[in-house]
């Protein structure tokens, strides 16, 4: 079967795979060729597989859904970071959240000048008027 993992910035994981294992809100589940089709909403966790070849791949992935169809499994996610070492992704996660907030953070202080500015000129406006 073929597995694609996309976001909405690039697709992150398009290969041919062995077996499939993700999580819903209900709990884990896996999957192997000849799987009946599904659509499942997945949480925020660790979707693993394992290529042709045997080897086992971690994807950490925001929520999302993922749609079987056929010899092809679709996983559409916010965001995802794919690794081979549960180590190495867990920090290379903790790394993005740490900038996604940092972002975040920026936004907010961004939109609250805005406003402020805005509240201004209103006022100005006002004052104008009189």
């Amino acid at each position: 079967m073929r597995l694609e993992v996309i976001t909405p910035m690039a697709v992150r994981v398009d290969r041919p795979v062995a077996r499939i294992v993700a999580e819903s809100p209900d709990g884990f589940f896996g999957m192997l060729p000849g799987h009946i089709d599904l659509v499942s909403e997945l949480v925020p966790g660790i979707l693993l597989y394992e290529t042709a070849e045997g080897t086992e791949r971690f994807v950490a992935v925001n929520s999302g859904t993922l749609v079987k169809c056929g010899d092809v499994v679709r996983v559409a996610v916010r965001g995802a970071i794919e690794g081979d070492d549960l180590a190495e992704l867990r920090a290379r996660v903790e790394a993005d959240f740490h900038k996604r907030d940092e972002d975040e953070r920026d936004a907010r202080a961004a939109l609250a000048r805005l406003e402020a500015s805005m509240i201004r000129r209103f006022r100005d406006l006002g004052m104008a008027g009189s």
